[in-house]
């Protein structure tokens, strides 16, 4: 129904149309965050590397919400920023469309969505205590009757957010530090294999190579066997000829 028809109406009044007009321009603003490009871009945002780690924000939901109500989201969200639907916009919207469907396979499973909510009660857990502490502190320092930041309900909520913020942080860094743990490992593990690889390799062309000769080794030394045999008897030989042959006779001279 446009605006100007509902002004039209009979019994409509001034009051009630605005009140309606305020009401529609308040939904739009609400749902604004909805459209195509303004969830790639809330997805793509500066920081969003952090932001999206966890699953819950990625899909702009409360950890309490069922399963079924993620589901929901997700198939609305997916649509939204599908690539098919952000032709003009391809390249990120199939990074926000990857984004989301991350998530929702994270939250999919009942393991993985566990692991998250636990983040979630370690979060209000550490939130609690530094508030215990700070009213500690001011109790000591006699102030006790003075409010902390944390009594609005609204800040009490944001501290949570940002704990939660940096605990999921925390998480992908243990993660990315094993990751590159396990890929040094299995590296020099990989080299470890090469080179035991290359020596046995090594070895057995050694071996082989032996082998092929073998017959050349045995060949040669039947050679100089053969070859001192006949040495040795050419030198004998020899030896008796010169035993038998007199010495030249050599006239008297006078």
């Amino acid at each position: 129904m446009s605006t100007s028809t509902l002004r039209d109406q009979p019994g409509t009044s001034k009051e009630s149309f605005e009140d309606f007009y305020s009401e529609v321009k308040e939904i739009e603003k609400r749902d604004s965050v909805l459209t195509p490009t303004q969830q790639i871009d809330r997805l793509l945002r500066p920081g969003s590397t952090y932001f999206n780690l966890n699953p819950f924000e990625v899909l702009q939901i409360e950890p309490e919400v069922e399963v079924a109500d993620i589901k929901k989201r997700y198939r609305t969200l997916s649509i939204l920023v599908h690539p098919d639907k952000n032709h003009d916009n391809q390249e990120r919207a199939q990074m926000a469309f990857d984004i989301v469907a991350r998530a929702w396979k994270i939250l999919e499973n009942d393991l993985t969505r566990k692991k998250c909510l636990e983040v979630y009660e370690e979060a209000k857990g550490r939130t609690d205590h530094m508030i215990a502490e700070k009213r500690k502190k001011l109790k000591k320092e006699g102030r006790s009757f003075e409010p902390i930041p944390e009594d609005d309900p609204v800040k009490y909520k944001h501290a949570i957010y940002v704990m939660v913020m940096k605990l999921f942080a925390d998480m992908e860094r243990r993660r990315q530090k094993l990751d590159q743990r396990d890929q040094e490992e299995r590296k020099r593990k990989r080299e470890t294999e090469i080179e035991e690889e290359e020596r046995v390799k090594a070895d057995r062309e050694w071996q082989q190579n032996f082998e092929e000769s073998r017959q050349s080794r045995v060949n040669s030394w039947h050679d100089f066997q053969s070859g001192a045999g006949k040495s040795k008897k050419t030198k004998k030989q020899k030896h008796m000829t010169g035993m038998m042959v007199p010495p030249k006779f050599k006239p008297e001279s006078r």
